[in-house]
């Protein structure tokens, strides 16, 4: 790969995975122990729940249907939640109250990236879901979300009454499974190499440091 072309990371992934969250974290401490390589970050949208309607469930509904009861998830929140705090980060389980479908979220990430801002987004929506416990079904918290990022109020409230881009976020999250991708997040390295979960930020900068100089990478 030539010096002067950043390498291109393309992560698959759901606002509310919670290993994403985990995950995009440790991407980012990966990036730090490898500061002399350029690289370019690009979220590519993923439904965990595609099941789930546009307005969303109660999160006891989703927990009841997906694990068979909101007491069996505590063992699996009590983990992720040790895992996030390793990492600096809160995840407030109890304080989840609705399960969104995250279409609106997508398109989000979708328009911030027009303006340089997908990973601000992609965490903003993240630290409200996950930290906050914010419903992010609302429209209302979507808009504020979008406009502390620095996308305008209007414009955003007045695409997310409309269909705006539900067509190519669908496409992006059926090519990622039509590619088997079946779990997130999954980091793709140069268009070349994937790395599934949240994998330590180590494992992650070696990833990058082969693809900027051509190494070769051992199939998993």
């Amino acid at each position: 790969m030539s010096d002067n072309q950043p390498v291109r990371i393309d992560i698959v992934s759901d606002v509310v995975c919670p290993w994403c969250f985990i995950g995009k974290h440790r991407l980012e401490a990966a990036l730090k122990l490898k500061p002399g390589i350029a690289v370019e970050v690009h979220y590519r949208p993923y439904f965990l729940n595609d099941w789930i309607p546009r307005e969303g469930i109660s999160r006891e509904d989703y927990l009841t249907t997906k694990f068979g009861s909101p007491e069996r998830y505590k063992g699996i929140a009590q983990r992720v939640g040790a895992a996030a705090a390793e990492e600096g980060l809160v995840y407030a389980s109890d304080k989840m109250k609705r399960q969104p479908n995250t279409m609106d979220c997508h398109r989000l990430i979708h328009w911030a990236e027009a303006i340089g801002k997908s990973a601000e987004m992609k965490q903003k929506l993240m630290d409200l879901y996950f930290t906050e416990g914010a419903d992010l079904t609302q429209r209302d918290t979507l808009v504020q979300a979008a406009t502390d990022i620095g996308l305008n109020a209007d414009t955003v409230r007045a695409d997310l009454a409309t269909e705006k881009d539900v067509d190519l976020i669908e496409q992006q999250s059926q090519e990622a499974k039509q590619a088997g991708i079946e779990g997130v997040p999954c980091f793709i390295f140069g268009g070349k190499f994937a790395v599934s979960g949240a994998q330590a930020p180590e494992y992650l900068a070696e990833a990058i440091e082969r693809i900027a100089t051509g190494k070769a990478i051992a199939a998993e």
